[in-house]
């Protein structure tokens, strides 16, 4: 065992459990403070994550940290600080600053950092439940609240069904291939071929995986849950669990079939497309601007499959690009639906930003930046998203999912633009509170510099995410 390889992990987990006993004794009333230490949790553990350099494995291969690694961790981290932040007005105008809150995001967050650094099938299996458990409870948080307690249960319930499948699928894979790790199930496939019971454990896992990332046909959980839990555990959702679980999507892939590309490369492909189209056709009938979002979060799913099924180190770092994009404007565009509130109501309809830019110009620019951005309009960080897996797509000579690809994304620019026009155009509604706090409003104005500047600054995400992908191809 190489307790450096797992250093961060292990001061989540210790200063998780340290955390939970400070609120066992100190109640309720340490949640603020809780939120803030899990903050500062975070900003050292992605400091150690930085430090690290190289390849390195721990528990017998079973736990792997390199450049791809170290990327998703750190982005994995400051989403849930970023979240963190949002969350705390809230929680404590909702009569939600129970001190639980903070704990289950770090336990969460130990979940996805394992994730990133799954190299065997059972680490595979144990991180991804270490994070389901505790999001499973956080999207039923708001226990007075039915959508909340709804949205809890169908999460809880589907995900038990999705894990039992990719349980299922992990036992064929290793009756047939006679191990667990993907370095190994990798040999099994270069020199045998791929078996039939292998292609079943393969099809099982895939599923099990399209589930977590909100993939089609496996996305049914995810406009619920957005909808009814509250909505900076959503953001959440929208964030680090989503580029967890599509980081253990492309390492399983590429480290444990990387032979059998042709094979699953068909799968990738098919969930791509359906998630791609569904996701630019059914947001547009949406209202409710949360349930607009996880459609969006299906639709941009769909374009990030496409990196993978390229199977390339282009893809790849298409992939990383894409994720570090949709982080920081996801990060914003729910900072923005935070500040959507009336006195402490807070609203979540479409209409309600009617002639916003009015009573608050600078909020209805940012908002709009982020529609644009989301839509890939030039010249916005999200168009160099696309622009990076489209063409990872087309070098790899997979030109018809890149021309649907492009179908789609016009086709879902009709619901972002539809909200600019609300935003810039409609008769004005009631106007909204204009004391949100300054971390929203700090979090608002990053994520519009960040959008609307991404092109001068977007050197040194691009030299990282290339290093990244490189790892994953020895």
């Amino acid at each position: 065992m190489n307790v450096g390889v797992v250093a961060p992990e292990f001061l989540i987990a210790f200063g998780g459990m340290a955390l939970m006993m400070l609120g066992v004794f100190n109640g309720d009333r340490s949640q603020r403070l809780l939120s803030y230490l899990g903050i500062a949790l975070f900003v050292v553990a992605g400091v150690i994550v930085l430090m690290g350099s190289g390849r390195e494995t721990a528990f017998n291969g079973a736990f792997v940290t390199d450049a791809f690694g170290r990327f998703i961790k750190v982005m994995v981290l400051a989403g849930a600080a970023l979240v963190l932040v949002m969350a705390q007005g809230f929680v404590e105008r909702q009569r939600m600053n129970r001190f639980e809150f903070p704990i289950l995001v770090v336990f969460s967050v130990l979940g996805m950092m394992l994730m990133a650094s799954a190299n065997d099938f059972l680490t595979l299996y144990m991180s991804l439940e270490l994070q389901s458990l505790a999001l499973y409870v956080l999207a039923a948080f708001d226990r007075d609240n039915l959508r909340s307690t709804e949205a809890g249960l169908k999460y809880f319930v589907l995900g038990a069904l999705s894990s039992g499948m990719m349980l299922y699928g992990i036992s064929l894979i290793y009756g047939f291939a006679g191990t667990t790790s993907f370095a190994k199930v990798a040999m099994v496939v270069q020199t045998g071929g791929v078996s039939l019971g292998l292609l079943f454990g393969l099809v099982f896992l895939i599923s099990g995986l399209a589930f977590k990332v909100s993939a089609v046909p496996f996305h049914m959980w995810t406009p619920d849950v957005y909808e009814g839990a509250p909505t900076p555990i959503t953001a959440f959702f929208s964030a680090s669990p989503k580029i967890a679980a599509m980081a253990l999507f492309v390492r399983t892939m590429m480290s444990s079939f990387p032979d059998a590309i042709e094979q699953w490369r068909q799968i990738i492909i098919f969930i791509s497309i359906l998630s791609m189209v569904l996701g630019a056709v059914a947001a547009i009938g949406q209202n409710n601007i949360k349930r607009l979002m996880a459609y969006s979060s299906i639709a941009n799913m769909g374009y990030v499959l496409i990196g993978l099924a390229a199977g390339t180190a282009q893809g790849i770092e298409g992939i990383l690009i894409y994720l570090a994009i949709y982080l920081v404007t996801n990060v914003g565009v729910f900072a923005c639906i935070l500040a959507m509130r009336r006195g402490d109501h807070m609203v979540e309809n479409i209409t309600d930003l009617s002639g916003l830019a009015q009573s608050r110009p600078g909020y209805a620019f940012v908002f709009s930046m982020l529609m644009f951005s989301l839509a890939g309009i030039p010249p916005l960080a999200g168009f160099f998203g696309k622009f990076y897996i489209f063409l990872s797509a087309v070098r790899a000579g997979l030109y018809p999912l890149a021309v649907i690809g492009v179908v789609a994304s016009v086709v879902g620019a009709y619901y972002y633009l539809r909200i600019v026009k609300i935003i810039y155009f409609d008769e004005p509604a009631p106007a909204l509170e204009r004391n949100i706090g300054p971390s929203l409003n700090a979090l608002i104005a990053v994520s519009g510099v960040f959008t609307v500047f991404f092109l001068i600054g977007a050197a040194p995400l691009i030299a990282a995410a290339q290093a990244a992908a490189a790892s994953l191809f020895p």
